[in-house]
């Protein structure tokens, strides 16, 4: 229903009366002393008001004579048409000039000084005409017994009417129209009703448990409508058009009935509002669907309400009692959450593809208001945050979200980090002698539970039954998890929280480790093997024989091939005057020595290949 650009009504027109023409003859039936009388064909089960001396109605009626015969109109020619009323919006009690001064009696009003009468409306017809006769009641715009018979009719019922010469047009009748004496016949339907003194109606039939906020003036709203008459004939309705009605209350782009009607409204509320014509579309109607002075009734639903001044509002729903960190301008969040429209309609979740919605705050990569209502938030701790449409995706809307709608996000924070973080470790357990740390090359076995910042658990070996070992500095796990297992002694226990850029990345581990994931590890030393100096795979733990080679080649042919070098290494290791660093496969590593002596790769090495090299008195690699 287009309300914007509304104006007031011009004032209402004098002449909606009846004019009758055509020719009856005099017809026996009620006696001259004859009272009016009434039938009650029809009666609605729900009669909130009836017709009292004073009020406006809108009725369909045909008029005829007790034969049957209907009142008959006489159209205008084509000298009558430029002999009409020369004065139609004069109001009834306004001074007139001398041409405009009128006759009244009874059912007509007609011109004194017109050679024909002019036809106005045709009462007799208006079912034909499909338009209803207009009148005050209890005013002397009707006759007499018409005036009476519509006192106490409710909308939407029927009268049968028969009305005695007396209350009509008596013994003189009217010349050429109505004969004298006559008896006339209406069959009434009422279809409107109000007073001047009426004001906007409000029925709630329906209101939300709870309501924090109502409509006030200069607000910005979404509502759905049926408008009907005050007969139950639907006019307009938003939701035959699969779309809200949007616009601001209380600064003139509605209909002032409206703007009074729906103030005071919380979301989800449900009202029925009647507004009577002047504070509608008044005597001209709308031109197209609103006849004029009708009565309008509206039954609207609340969806969505704002004010351009409105910031973002935040609820805090679940805050965790421990909350070392909140978030800031450049953190990067990972969250769940469900995305609503303020009257509870679903129009995005994160749940739903079980995945995080992963993203900067406070850098342009979300809508301002989610920007702003990101910042502060604990992990774990979960807040709704309803942002208005300015703050939003705007008029436009975006997909499934409608143009100036409020959104409503229920967030869940599971875990932020910040580009710059390093890992940050925890310890809880120290034993009494940790004199021996942890350093790049030793050898290590732990045991460790994975989770992720929320507590949602990764991996775990105690759970497998077995530790997991490595070699510190050697690539062998994710480079956070190498610096936190740095420096600590056998039985000690801490926890590593390793961000992503030092975890597993963006990309995560399939099915295993989500994409930019904040890592908890819990861990335990529960062994350590020194490692070897940088670079080194084998040492001698004493001194180095002078005739290395000889005692290696073992046939004197002046050749050493792979398998005698690894008996000889195996034996130096087993009788403790050699060491293999830990962690790695002993053959591997005694081939790669073997190859490296092996200068022209042909698979022997020979006494001018082979070289000694140095580091310290007692440290000599091959």
């Amino acid at each position: 229903m287009a309300f914007r650009g509304w104006r007031p009504p011009p004032p209402p027109l004098l002449l909606l009366l009846l004019w009758v023409t055509g020719q009856a003859a005099p017809v026996a039936g009620l006696g001259s002393d004859a009272e009016l009388q009434i039938e009650r064909r029809f009666v609605p089960d729900e009669c909130p008001r009836t017709v009292r001396s004073g009020d406006f109605v809108r009725y369909h009626y045909v008029g005829t004579f007790p034969d049957g015969q209907k009142f008959d109109s006489r159209y205008d020619t084509a000298e009558d048409k430029a002999d009409k009323n020369p004065c139609p919006q004069v109001r009834v009690g306004a001074n007139r000039s001398p041409s405009c001064r009128l006759k009244q009696k009874g059912v007509g009003i007609y011109w004194k000084d017109r050679r024909l009468l002019v036809r106005v409306q045709n009462h007799g017809l208006s079912y034909d005409r499909d338009s209803t006769f207009n009148v005050f009641v209890g005013k002397g715009q009707l006759i007499t017994g018409m005036d009476q018979a519509l006192v106490g009719m409710c909308v939407n019922e029927r009268r049968f009417v028969k009305i005695p010469p007396k209350l009509a047009y008596g013994s003189e009748g009217v010349s050429g129209v109505i004969p004298p004496n006559s008896v006339l016949h209406f069959d009434v339907l009422l279809m409107d009703i109000w007073n001047s003194e009426d004001q906007v109606q409000i029925h709630t039939y329906f209101k939300p448990p709870s309501c924090p906020r109502t409509i006030q003036v200069s607000d910005f709203v979404r509502y759905h409508y049926n408008g009907t008459f005050l007969d139950g004939t639907l006019f307009d309705s938003s939701h035959n058009r699969m779309k809200t009605y949007d616009t601001y209350v209380g600064i003139g782009w509605l209909i002032p009935g409206m703007d009074k009607g729906l103030l005071g409204m919380c979301v989800g509320e449900k009202r029925i509002i009647t507004i009577p014509p002047f504070l509608a579309y008044g005597e001209d109607g709308d031109g197209k669907d609103i006849p004029g002075q009708a009565s309008l009734v509206f039954d609207v639903a609340l969806l969505d309400l704002h004010n351009p001044k409105d910031s973002i509002s935040i609820e805090n729903k679940v805050v965790p009692e421990n909350c070392e960190r909140i978030s800031q301008s450049g953190d990067f969040l990972r969250y769940h959450y469900n995305g609503t429209l303020l009257d509870g309609t679903l129009f995005d979740s994160s749940y739903s593809r079980n995945r995080t919605f992963d993203t900067y705050i406070g850098q342009g990569y979300v809508i301002p208001g989610l920007d702003e209502g990101l910042l502060g938030v604990c992990i774990g701790e979960k807040r709704r945050i309803v942002v208005p449409p300015h703050l939003g995706y705007g008029e436009e809307g975006r997909g499934n979200i409608p143009g100036s709608a409020v959104l409503v996000f229920d967030i869940h924070v599971i875990d932020f980090h910040n580009p710059s973080d390093s890992i940050s470790i925890t310890s809880h357990y120290k034993p009494p002698d940790c004199s021996v740390l942890s350093k790049k090359g030793d050898y290590l076995k732990y045991h460790y539970n994975a989770s992720l910042l929320d507590g949602t658990l990764l991996d775990s070996t105690w759970n497998l039954g077995k530790t997991y070992n490595i070699v510190l500095g050697s690539g062998q796990v994710v480079l956070g998890m190498d610096m936190g297992l740095r420096e600590m002694c056998v039985g000690e226990k801490r926890t590593v929280i390793i961000p992503p850029h030092l975890g597993y990345g963006e990309a995560g581990v399939d099915g295993e480790v989500p994409g930019s994931a904040v890592l908890v590890f819990d861990i335990e030393l529960l062994e350590l093997v020194a490692g070897l100096p940088e670079g080194y795979m084998f040492i001698w733990n004493g001194e180095v024989s002078p005739n290395l080679f000889e005692e290696i080649d073992k046939d004197g042919n002046g050749e050493v091939l792979l398998e005698e070098f690894s008996e000889y290494i195996h034996a130096q290791v087993a009788s403790g005057k050699g060491k293999l660093a830990p962690g790695f496969d002993a053959e591997l590593v005694v081939k790669n020595m073997f190859t490296n002596q092996d200068r022209n790769g042909d698979g022997k090495v020979t006494a001018e290949e082979f070289k000694l090299k140095d580091q310290e008195a007692k440290h000599d690699e091959l």
